[in-house]
């Protein structure tokens, strides 16, 4: 009996030491030895430990968190840059047992209802998502502490995903060659801050993470987490309408009668509203201010405060005094902190594109942050561009100093452009066409000859904000007074700006190959897009014919010669693809009921022609020349240097290769003219009216032109040659692709088969081709490519032509 009560009194001694510790401690007692943060979610630093614990106070209710990548892996291939933003989401801690969970409710689905229950059932219908889950270490007043640091030192920002879809190799997160990085860590009133060093460690498999890593083998970068105090009810959301030219936020709300839209959609826009609403014009009640990166060094830094600074004209024609503001970014400021709005001045190994990007509340679309990256090599391409088309170091080493004039203002108009995207505002690529009337077009430089034939650059680049940029400000910000219907209002908005002519039409109709209307383009100019084009080769014609090594400065390998000519040789390739366009074109915009805009209208068949036209002018011999003098110029490169993806893709081993770089412009040309949605239409418009061109007819006109330009040049006659192989290897490619339009593969296996018979004749050719070795050569290739078509068409590999140097955006990269 004894021994069974002392063995009662054990287990009772042992139930209770584990019922203590299981039992939560104070957290008082918890963080008596570590270092405080006090702030929107208190948290604590263990030294000892290199841990992060967080103290929430704040159960059951939503917050914003947002994470990013403050230092990054310097690759624009790859896409993981410094400052980058990642996905903002709203989220809350809950409570279950012992655990805190991190839950993601599910905004894309509601209904905004006072029905509770109408509400719980959409809530219920979808899932949620729990990013997390902690274990509860300690508790007091209603607050618990978790360690915080696991949920800091994972990958975010999805990097090892990245980096497997670039093809670098597989990676994963390295805990224990990851920490926290104090120095970012901090506390505010509505925000709490959190940064990471986190290493990914893997096997290296290409040469973009090798070119930018010391070890690639391991990879280190800095995350950055924040959570946010979500803004308060007061802001009033703006309804989305496709013709104003903003970014959509939409969700489907089913608490909408069903005989009205189920999705809702709204705009994304910073919150502005007037001190005074009844004033036409009145200071704001808090101004929206935009910082810039103190790493942007001068003369960069001004240009770049200057263009962005642009935006104040627009919110001034909407009725704001000093309403948008750009300052220096304070030296104690984090630019991944959520109350700054940022410019970042971003390094890569390569050039790249530039980002316009926000922090959104997913409730309303507010912008919260905006947040844009500057690709910093962006300046050295447009003066490439601009030392192209002038004899740039004529006098030795000290430029010419309109390159950089140039490459400065149009980093003005990217900083005014990439801001306008963090404003709420998408791309208008039909504003080239309307008098370059905004900045969120991408403008090609409108580089002129003045009287004497000199270049002219002074209107290479617009200054200041543009007419749509300014109705498109007016649309989203005006503050209407309360006597004003805001329907009623931004309605007028939209029917003025269709009186005056400013019209949207954005990414989808600008850039797929396949795109049909005749305005809408990436980096192009002019009303006419013909007219432009021809102006553009006359600029080309010029700067061609004073090609010289002054265009390199004295010292520099004379192989950099051809880095230079490229841009200026390949001047028209975006203009060529905007003319292109106006083939099987057709004229519309983003109509509503009732506006009278038009919404599918046949291109004319006289302009479709002239487009025709000019494009084949861009593939006369005469025009892909490039001058002997120019060739005799451009060694192969020398010693410590090499060719690179900017430069021609060549056919001749080390050598410059001139028909190779004709072979890729050509290429282009028709690579866009043949292009297999575009002759499609071509077929569509002529079955709806017989007097527009046929298909049969556009293929003729092709070859025909070939062969009439060949002349008797025998440089000329090679370039033909050549031109007619890339031709016949498109209409192979056309008559064997199963997946495109049945009457377009037909049109083409025709013309396939009367070229067959020509190339089969008894002078091997038409009787008005030069009937020389070199022609019968190609004419027994071009029938022999044809016989191994029709015999395998399925198995039929086409040869492939060189590709373009990289080009997009505009530009080359080249460095001294």
């Amino acid at each position: 009996m004894h021994r069974l009560l002392t063995t009662l009194s054990l287990f009772c001694l042992l139930a209770i030491g584990v019922f203590a510790q299981d039992k939560a401690a104070p957290i008082t007692d918890k963080v008596k030895n570590f270092v405080s943060y006090p702030g929107y979610f208190h948290f604590y630093w263990d030294e000892k430990e290199g841990k992060v614990w967080l103290e929430v106070d704040k159960l059951d209710t939503e917050v914003l968190y947002v994470n990013g990548m403050t230092a990054g892996v310097g690759s624009n291939d790859i896409g993981l840059d410094r400052n980058q933003l990642g996905g903002e989401r709203i989220v809350k801690f809950v409570r279950v047992g012992p655990k805190l969970l991190l839950q993601q409710p599910n905004y894309d689905y509601r209904a905004v209802s006072d029905n509770k229950d109408e509400r719980q059932s959409v809530a219920e219908a979808f899932a949620t998502s729990v990013l997390w889950g902690f274990r509860i270490e300690a508790e007091e007043n209603g607050k618990v502490l978790i360690d915080f640091t696991p949920f800091l030192l994972r990958d975010a920002h999805g990097v090892a995903n990245r980096l497997r879809q670039a093809r670098q190799g597989n990676y994963s997160a390295d805990a224990s060659r990851s920490a926290i990085y104090l120095e970012r860590t901090k506390n505010f009133p509505k925000n709490s801050e959190f940064e990471a060093t986190v290493t990914f460690t893997g096997d290296p498999q290409g040469e973009y993470i090798r070119s930018v890593t010391p070890t690639a083998d391991a990879v280190t970068v800095r995350l950055h987490h924040s959570l946010v105090e979500l803004p308060d009810n007061q802001y009033k959301p703006r309804v989305f309408d496709p013709r104003a030219g903003y970014f959509v936020m939409s969700y489907k709300d089913y608490a909408t009668p069903f005989e009205t839209q189920l999705v809702q959609r709204l705009i994304t826009r910073h919150r502005l509203e007037k001190k005074d609403p009844k004033a036409a014009i009145s200071d704001p009640v808090e101004p929206i201010i935009y910082y810039l990166d103190r790493g942007a060094p001068e003369p960069i830094r001004s240009a770049l405060i200057e263009g962005a600074s642009w935006w104040n004209q627009a919110f001034e024609a909407a009725g704001y005094r000093n309403a948008f503001q750009v300052k220096v970014l304070p030296p104690d400021a984090d630019p991944m902190d959520v109350r700054y709005n940022v410019i970042n001045w971003v390094h890569r190994a390569t050039r790249g594109w530039s980002y316009g990007s926000s922090v959104v509340d997913p409730r309303t679309g507010e912008i919260i942050k905006g947040h844009v990256l500057l690709g910093s090599l962006r300046d050295r391409q447009d003066f490439l561009i601009a030392q192209g088309l002038v004899t740039a170091y004529e006098n030795g080493t000290n430029p010419d100093p309109r390159p950089k004039e140039m490459a400065l203002a149009r980093l003005r108009q990217l900083s005014a452009h990439e801001v306008g995207h963090t404003l709420g505002l998408a791309h208008n690529y039909i504003a080239s066409s309307i008098n370059r009337s905004s900045v969120m077009d991408y403008p090609h430089p409108n580089i002129t000859l003045d009287s004497k034939g000199e270049m002219d650059f002074s209107k290479a680049y617009e200054v200041g904000i543009g007419a749509w940029d300014k109705r498109s400000i007016l649309y989203g910000y005006q503050d209407f007074p309360a006597d004003v219907d805001e329907k009623t209002g931004l309605n007028k908005i939209i029917s003025d700006n269709i009186k005056m002519g400013q019209l949207f039409l954005s990414d989808s109709d600008a850039r797929p190959a396949y795109s049909a209307h005749p305005s809408t383009h990436l980096w192009d100019g002019g009303t006419s897009a013909i007219d432009e084009l021809r102006r553009m080769n006359k600029v080309r014609a010029v700067a061609l014919s004073k090609f010289s090594e002054k265009n390199i400065p004295v010292g520099a390998p004379m192989g950099m010669l051809e880095s230079v000519l490229v841009p200026l040789y390949l001047m028209q390739r975006y203009q060529v693809e905007a003319v292109s366009k106006i083939v099987g074109g057709v004229n519309y915009t983003y109509a509503v009921r009732g506006d009278g805009q038009p919404t599918n209208e046949m291109v004319s068949d006289t302009l479709q022609r002239q487009a025709v036209t000019a494009l084949l002018e861009t593939i006369d011999p005469a025009y892909l020349t490039i001058p002997e003098r120019v060739i005799q110029l451009i060694p192969p490169p020398a010693e410590g240097y090499s060719r690179d993806r900017e430069m021609f893709k060549i056919h001749t081993g080390l050598t410059f290769d001139p028909i190779g770089a004709a072979e890729s412009a050509a290429n282009n040309t028709l690579d866009f003219l043949l292009n297999p949605q575009r002759l499609a239409r071509v077929i569509e418009q002529h079955a709806r009216d017989p007097k527009h061109m046929s298909i049969v007819q556009l293929l003729d006109r092709v070859f025909i032109s070939i062969r009439q330009k060949a002349g008797s040049n025998e440089y000329h006659q090679e370039l033909s040659r050549m031109v007619e192989k890339v031709a016949l290897q498109k209409l192979l490619e056309l008559a064997g692709d199963r997946r495109i339009m049945q009457q377009v593969s037909a049109a083409a296996l025709l013309k396939v088969m009367q070229l067959q018979n020509e190339y089969g004749g008894p002078k091997g050719a038409v009787g008005n081709m030069v009937n020389g070795a070199d022609y019968k050569a190609h004419a027994r290739y071009c029938q022999q490519q044809i016989e191994e078509f029709l015999s395998q068409p399925s198995a039929y590999k086409v040869a492939e032509s060189p590709s373009l140097p990289d080009g997009s955006p505009i530009g080359c990269g080249i460095d001294y």
